[in-house]
């Protein structure tokens, strides 16, 4: 049962994480690297980097994800932003192709209510919770 329940979530999820793949592979094409983790595939450098940098807030960016494909700005960022990213392969499990309209719907009403589109954005809200709660764990 199990193998099937995590096709549904690869299938569910693979709308986006093409997506990610696609910009990954560009990343491939201009330089970068992939590597393998926690079932993801992990893109860095090349158009990858300057993809990231170009995204609003982008010299803050370490990663993003995209379904299972996550991108980061270098191996380094991939590290350290793992457990937070993998908050997000969940949502994306949950929300498949409806994630990131659904994102992008909860940024958009903040920056009308005058709030932060990221940090308030309730996907955001929820990963950062969990960082808070490991580094909590850690100490």
């Amino acid at each position: 049962m199990r193998l099937l329940e995590k096709a549904v979530r690869i299938l569910w999820t693979s709308p986006n994480t093409l997506l990610g793949v696609l910009i990954g592979t560009c990343g491939l094409l201009t330089g970068g690297r992939v590597q393998r983790a926690r079932g993801c595939l992990e893109f860095w450098g090349g158009f990858t980097s300057w993809f990231l940098r170009r995204m609003p807030n982008g010299q803050f960016t370490l990663a993003m994800t995209l379904g299972h494909s996550i991108l980061g700005t270098n191996r380094d960022a991939l590290e350290i932003s793992r457990d937070h990213e993998h908050i997000h392969v969940r949502q994306y499990e949950t929300w498949g192709p409806l994630f990131i309209p659904a994102y992008l719907g909860w940024s958009g009403v903040l920056w009308f209510r005058g709030k932060d589109p990221y940090r308030d954005n309730p996907f955001e809200v929820e990963a950062f919770a969990d960082d808070d709660r490991r580094r909590k764990l850690k100490n």
